[in-house]
């Protein structure tokens, strides 16, 4: 997240209501969904432990779906996991610096893998990209526990698991590191994968994960693919975008489709890209944000970036940043790919299958009723399940990070604290105004 969305997360409440009213046309007009629930509030201080929510899995449970767990990540908070109430059912720290002036750990996705052979046992687990520490973290997930609404994760990172991206620790604390996260499995080879990017730079590794005899889960990297930072335009003019001198146009939200083998990944200032999830092949563009091909020199003074005139070669339905993706799988390979549009407070649709056409855009918006949820701004990460989820998701669950999460509170000093958590959304409300569809059987995770 840059600079601007700093700030931006930094806005009171009031403010937050002027910023909505100085939306695009285009994104106050759009269908509206309200959130049935939402988690506890983290605030980015030290009163609350540093906790910033960023990106949500949701986990179902092998017998009782009603017991399915949403796992999620808070930054310098560590991990959380939350039932389908939204109720906190196990915080997990992040590591502490390993040395003196190092930096500590920062947990920044999460996704899912569902039978990975642990231990001499088939395992779920969630795996997690520790930007602070260059790492991935994994955790194996006991049914046993959640079925009762006890703490579910449990560590299995193996001690010598190495940096994902980093020569060493010195090098680790410049902090381009383990950022986005997507997993994978190969099941024409039985291998289970994380793709992760690096963080200030356009690489996306591919890292194999392995289950040692122990029980516990190493990795390796497999291989890199290195995504443009700079573009030719329709005019013949070269472009890139618009971030701080030492910046390259990262990724952070990914996805992979289970059935398919194709990863998208949300490069932020750009668009979302589609690609094998081997990394072999040629990424495709598959969408823009509105601000590709927008000249802008960064302002040393402010640190913000001074944008020149329109060309009109950017896309119509994301604004940057582009950030969580999401599938929503159906029968006969159909489905939807939903993303964040970060920079207008939308959620775009397009179809899973053929060329990924758009379909569709919405915004999840408070209810009248101040006691109800609020509404999702600036939205980091989402993610989505089609499957039944007890009786209060009989028709599945769409979490989303909330960037903005009110009321409002302040600190001891009277000052506005950083507040963030994470929305939960019936599925077929967002089907419903949006005109998509609802099939709670045509796939499982578990399959």
């Amino acid at each position: 997240m840059h600079i601007r969305h700093r700030r931006l997360l930094a806005a009171t409440a009031s403010m937050a209501a002027v910023l909505l009213t100085a939306l695009p046309a285009h994104a106050t007009t759009l269908p509206e969904v309200e959130a049935e629930l939402e988690t506890p509030a983290l605030f980015d201080d030290d009163a609350g432990g540093n906790a910033n929510a960023d990106d949500p899995a949701i986990w179902l449970h092998p017998a009782h779906s009603g017991r399915s767990v949403v796992v999620a990540t808070a930054k310098e908070g560590g991990l959380r996991a939350y039932s389908l109430s939204g109720a906190t059912l196990q915080s997990i720290p992040a590591p502490q610096p390993p040395r003196p002036g190092d930096e500590g750990g920062r947990f920044n996705n999460v996704d899912l893998l569902y039978g990975m052979p642990i231990g001499g046992a088939a395992r779920d687990i969630a795996v997690v990209s520790d930007r602070g520490r260059d790492q991935l973290r994994i955790y194996r997930i006991d049914p046993a526990a959640a079925a009762v609404g006890a703490p579910p994760l449990v560590d299995v990172t193996d001690a010598g698991a190495p940096l994902v991206f980093s020569a060493d620790l010195d090098e680790v604390n410049d902090q381009r590191s383990a950022y986005g996260l997507a997993t994978w499995r190969d099941k024409s080879t039985g291998g289970y994968y994380a793709l992760v990017s690096r963080r200030h730079t356009t690489d996306v590794a591919l890292v194999r994960l392995i289950a040692t005899p122990s029980g516990t889960v190493t990795y390796t990297v497999v291989r890199t693919l290195t995504l443009p930072n700079t573009f030719t335009l329709p005019n013949g003019q070269s472009w890139s975008p618009c971030l701080e001198p030492d910046e390259q146009a990262q990724v952070e939200g990914m996805v992979v489709d289970a059935q398919t083998g194709v990863l998208y990944a949300g490069q932020e200032d750009v668009g979302i890209w589609r690609v094998s999830a081997s990394l072999l092949g040629t990424p495709v563009l598959m969408d823009k944000v509105r601000e590709f091909g927008v000249p802008a020199t960064f302002d040393e003074a402010t640190e913000e970036c001074v944008s020149g005139t329109d060309p009109g070669f950017g896309g119509t339905h994301l604004s940057a940043d582009v950030e969580g993706l999401t599938l929503y799988y159906r029968r006969d390979g159909k489905g939807y790919l939903l993303a964040s549009s970060q920079g207008d407070f939308t959620f775009a649709v397009y179809q899973r299958q053929g060329a990924n056409a758009y379909v569709g855009s919405f915004r999840i918006v408070a209810d009248d009723d101040p006691s109800d949820p609020d509404g999702s701004e600036v939205c980091d990460g989402a993610a989505v399940l089609n499957v039944p989820l007890g009786n209060q998701f009989d028709e599945g669950l769409l979490v989303v990070q909330d960037g903005q999460n009110t009321p409002g509170e302040l600190d001891e000093n009277g000052e506005q604290r950083e507040n963030t958590n994470f929305k939960f959304v019936e599925w077929d409300d967002v089907a419903e105004e949006v005109g998509l569809a609802v099939d709670t059987s045509g796939w499982n995770p578990r399959w």
